[in-house]
């Protein structure tokens, strides 16, 4: 339960004096010990705080879920490892695992199921993300943008395995570049994709490096280094690998005009 919807069901009657005050102890955040849990992300950011998965032990894990799960009808899981995944999907009942951009989320049907139809119902509203990829190798980045921007109620389209190597491949869906508001461009090896798109789009073009390619690729550094510093303008690019932030910024940038403030 958020702030707004306490705040909503104290001044309705619902929620007494006491439970309110009790609730709002948690806030701005939650300290396990391990971790501090940010509950006024969402009110603040508009996204609540999404959980990077890589490098936490399985009991931290369950043991921010089990927090979270009090309070979210949603919870996403970045960089999660299937093994570990399994073990979460035991223990939930809606949980959906994907695989290729390991990425889990999880579904508090229980105490938020009028939420979450409204979830779902809203998630084929708002288009105009389209998500290349250079190769087929850089295509688990891309799934990960692509269920972050999904689960930021925004339909993605996709296009990939069109790098500069083919450039026929890429000219021949120009089209879907020129009618996009907002392209993930991702690409490993020299990264050069991104430059070529931002060459023909008009609209906001985000760059991902990927870690794909032979030993000068530096784990991603070749691509990155060439991505910031593309001859086209209008290209913004966040970090190796980062899918998840690549996502989060088209989704916010398709959102900019929605905002009540």
């Amino acid at each position: 339960m958020n702030i707004q919807q306490l705040l909503k069901d104290y001044k309705k009657g619902k929620l007494s004096h006491n439970k309110l005050l009790f609730h709002l102890k948690e806030y701005p955040f939650e300290d396990l010990g391990h971790t501090k849990i940010d509950h006024h992300r969402e009110l603040r950011a508009g996204f609540p705080e999404v959980i990077f998965g890589k490098g936490k032990t399985s009991e931290h894990l369950f043991s921010i879920i089990e927090r979270l799960y009090l309070k979210r009808a949603v919870i996403i899981i970045t960089k999660i490892e299937q093994d570990i995944a399994q073990q979460i999907q035991r223990k939930y009942d809606s949980v959906e695992y994907h695989k290729l951009a390991k990425t889990l989320v999880i579904y508090n049907e229980l105490n938020f199921s009028i939420k979450l139809k409204n979830l779902k119902k809203k998630k084929t509203l708002k288009t105009g993300i389209l998500i290349i990829t250079a190769g087929t190798s850089d295509i688990p980045i891309a799934e990960e943008a692509a269920v972050i921007c999904e689960q930021m109620d925004n339909k993605v389209e996709k296009l990939y395995d069109i790098g500069v190597a083919g450039l026929h491949r890429l000219l021949a869906n120009k089209q879907k570049i020129f009618d996009a508001k907002v392209i993930i461009v991702i690409a490993g090896m020299e990264g050069a994709l991104a430059s070529v798109i931002a060459g023909l789009a008009n609209c906001p073009v985000i760059a991902v490096p990927t870690s794909i390619g032979y030993g000068a690729n530096f784990k991603g550094l070749a691509a990155l280094l060439s991505m910031l510093n593309c001859c086209s303008p209008g290209v913004t690019v966040v970090n190796i690998d980062n899918g998840f932030g690549a996502g989060y910024a088209a989704s916010k940038i398709l959102n900019v005009n929605k905002r009540k403030i």
